[in-house]
């Protein structure tokens, strides 16, 4: 390592020393060296080194190659062999709902998550009602990502079985899909689903065995139509802290450009002016919902 810290300190004085002599805009912020710089270019699958200046590679290639880039100011990161890969363009996701999922009870199997049966499901969100600041501060419980097929008992929860968590606060779990959730009867009284209620078009308020008496399970445009009700009304700072845990979900697994695929029209109004007080470190496409 010391041998690499010479060597890389005689290529630094050796760029410095023609610093002076070269275009400022030829000059790195930036270099990466001793990488597995994958390039995505059939002319130049891989390189050693990355040079960078205002987020614009300025160049790639072995390591002597791209410290001729160095000045007085670039900063130089050994990345001891570390792969680094082009940033991944995210195809089909909902920005504002991985914030979300980042904030809510995690409901996925193992090994993402610790639910495989109904009682764990049950144990996770005990316990998310009892720390969760967001429970605290808007009286409502949200679990994500349960997957029937993965629960022992192979079945979706019911609203009985939330009922054993809570009857005091609307509760809702949506699973992996996104395309339906469980309802504790609170949050079917709050939303005003009862016996009566008909099945919107495209959706399904799964009955029990009565044949009226709907048993929390909604599927589709039954879910969709009360899912957006019991996101609370964030304050802006909750609403950041969300975007950013979001942000920070996508960029840890490597993507910079994510897609909103159903952005409603609170999220409309609210992503371009973090845009612009907060910034943010990746690039979003949204698509505002027709409806």
């Amino acid at each position: 390592m010391n041998r690499m810290r010479k060597i890389i300190s005689a290529l630094a004085l050796t760029a410095s020393l023609v610093a002076c002599s070269k275009n400022v805009d030829d000059i790195a912020e930036y270099i990466y060296i001793n990488g597995n710089i994958i390039t995505i270019n059939d002319l130049q699958p891989s390189a050693e080194a990355l040079a960078i200046k205002d987020g614009i590679i300025l160049a790639v290639g072995d390591n002597e190659e791209v410290l001729a880039s160095q000045g007085s100011t670039t900063e130089i990161i050994d990345l001891e062999g570390v792969t680094v890969v082009p940033g991944f363009i995210d195809a089909h996701s909902h920005f504002a709902g991985v914030g979300t999922q980042a904030i809510v009870a995690n409901l996925l199997p193992a090994p993402d998550g610790p639910v495989n049966s109904i009682a764990q499901l049950q144990a996770v969100m005990r316990d998310y009602i009892a720390n969760s600041d967001i429970v605290d501060e808007y009286d409502v419980a949200l679990g994500f990502n349960y997957d029937d097929s993965q629960l022992v008992e192979a079945r979706h929860p019911t609203r009985h079985e939330l009922d054993a968590i809570t009857t005091e606060i609307p509760l809702m779990i949506m699973h992996q899909s996104g395309h339906l959730g469980v309802y504790n009867s609170r949050a079917l009284e709050m939303m005003g689903i009862t016996a009566a209620t008909p099945d919107p078009s495209g959706g399904l308020i799964v009955r029990e065995l009565d044949g009226v008496t709907p048993n929390g399970v909604m599927e589709e445009n039954a879910h969709f139509m009360i899912f957006y009700r019991m996101i609370p009304a964030f304050t802006e700072s909750d609403l950041l802290s969300l975007y950013k845990a979001g942000e920070y979900s996508f960029i840890s697994n490597g993507f910079t450009t994510v897609q909103e695929g159903k952005t409603d029209l609170a999220t409309l109004q609210t992503l371009p002016r973090i845009a612009v007080t907060n910034g943010f470190d990746v690039d979003i496409i949204s698509y505002p919902d027709i409806a």
